[in-house]
């Protein structure tokens, strides 16, 4: 395996990888690894659980073999509206005509199909959209009846047995969690993902009944692809551990030219409290079946990076495509180059958010000028449960941030946070661990990783005693001897 300080990642922005049938065996899933990925995301939409623990004890053997953190997304389905059969298979809709959708289970026609969702029906208003295949078709509600609806095919098309349904106009009075989910969820928590990927969300309770069951076990990230998410946002946000701009089902559910400025909404507020976002879905589309990708993809990404986003995603490019090291390679690139870009420092800068008035905030911006004062490499912040790290993460430091926490559930979730290089130590496990003891374990851990030399300075945070979440109230500033 290679030396430490070259697993050090070059860049702030986090990498998240899907894995799939392309990236299902240990020397693809090392490969991506070393290629730049962070997070490991286990789809549970597709696959077995014995194909996802499988995966899953992989990472945390290349975890053991490496030394460095690593840590697993679980992203859970949540409810998914489809249409019924056709007695053809699929069926040829025209636009201007009328199409029934009812809940009779016999084959569908050209004139009707079965919704099998009652849900839809009784929430359905005259007036309200319907948009089949991934919004390739859309209908018009102009009559509800007791067991159907009556529609005008405003945009018509090819549709097949099994096609997804969005409906974008209602609130549908469903769980985001299905028995499915239900099973997904405790098996994904009893194998000790560090992070749960929460679909289709509607309102604040849909966060809570995840994280009620969780139990702190995962962070819940919520994904936010409806615009009755979006309507909630600010009582999500203060909910839910990190968040996903989920622009694929979003991107159905609202015109085009909104999602460029949610995603802008999503990532601001996200900062704002501290809490890790993700950007997803078709950020290097093209490089499902091409060895390199499009400029417009290019610029996707860098966009999200100077935006402040914590972490960047792939999905098919990684778990079903042609080219999944090569996808993780480009995007890694991106990031670094962007990094390296003085318009984007200056753009963290600008956009640093306000501390909060609490002595943790205080802390950390104090941090974050002692560093720019004095051009420190490295802010060593001690952590139990990764809250000190996620504030020193939020001022956006030049410096690198190593989160030291005692225990490894805590690093792998900061595997997600923005600038942070989790590393999990038992030597400060102890409350009646000093000062002294921690700046001993702090220079010892930077000087391992190759990133301070002597002269340089170095800075140390905490809170004493140690141990006390919550208690952040330390600095020191260490010279490198």
């Amino acid at each position: 395996m290679e030396d430490k300080a070259s697993l050090l990642r070059g860049r702030r922005t986090k990498i998240v990888s899907t894995l799939g049938p392309a990236s299902s065996t240990k020397e693809m899933i090392q490969t991506l690894f070393f290629a730049g990925v962070d997070v490991f995301r286990l789809n549970f939409s597709h696959g077995t659980h014995e194909e996802q623990a499988a995966r899953y004890h992989i990472i945390r053997e290349l975890e053991k073999e490496t030394g460095k953190v690593i840590g697993v997304l679980a992203d859970i389905q949540g409810p998914k509206l489809r249409v019924g059969n056709f007695a053809d298979g699929k069926v040829t809709l025209k636009t201007g005509t009328v199409f029934r959708l009812d809940l009779d289970t016999t084959l569908g026609t050209e004139q009707r199909v079965c919704l099998p969702h009652p849900e839809i029906i009784n929430s359905a208003e005259p007036g309200c959209r319907l948009l089949l295949d991934d919004g390739k078709l859309c209908l018009i509600v102009r009559k509800v009846g007791k067991d159907f609806l009556e529609t005008e095919v405003v945009v018509g098309g090819s549709l097949s047995n099994h096609k997804g349904v969005n409906v974008p106009d209602m609130i549908l009075p469903i769980p985001a969690l299905t028995e499915k989910d239900h099973k997904d969820l405790k098996f994904a928590l009893e194998l000790g993902v560090d992070f749960i990927g929460l679909s289709f969300v509607q309102r604040p309770e849909d966060v809570q009944e995840a994280k009620d069951i969780s139990n702190g076990r995962a962070w819940i990230v919520t994904k936010m692809e409806k615009p009755q998410a979006m309507q909630n946002i600010d009582a999500i946000l203060e909910l839910t551990d990190g968040v996903m701009v989920a622009r694929g089902d979003l991107g159905v559910e609202m015109p085009p030219e909104e999602v460029p400025l949610a995603q802008i909404k999503i990532i601001r507020k996200a900062r704002q409290l501290g809490k890790p976002v993700i950007v997803a879905t078709q950020m290097l589309e093209s490089m499902i079946s091409s060895p390199t990708p499009t400029r417009a993809e290019a610029s996707d990404i860098a966009t999200a990076v100077f935006e402040g986003a914590d972490a960047v995603m792939l999905s098919a490019e990684s778990a079903a495509g042609q080219y999944p090291k090569e996808a993780v390679s480009i995007m890694d690139r991106i990031i670094s180059r962007v990094e390296k870009d003085d318009e984007w420092r200056k753009l963290m800068e600008a956009t640093r958010e306000q501390p909060h008035n609490n002595v943790a905030d205080a802390i950390v911006a104090a941090v974050q000028k002692i560093c720019n004062t004095l051009e420190t490499p490295a802010v060593v912040a001690f952590t139990r449960r990764g809250k000190t790290a996620q504030r020193m993460s939020r001022e956006r430091p030049d410096s690198m941030i190593f989160g030291v926490t005692p225990t490894m559930e805590s690093a792998r979730k900061l595997a997600l946070v923005w600038g942070v290089h989790p590393y999990h130590s038992v030597t400060v496990d102890n409350p009646a661990c000093s000062v002294e003891d921690m700046v001993a374990e702090a220079s010892r851990i930077v000087q391992s990783y190759q990133v301070v030399t002597k002269g340089d300075h170095m800075v140390v945070i905490a809170g004493m005693p140690f141990g006390q979440a919550g208690s952040t109230n330390l600095i020191r500033v260490v010279d490198i001897q």
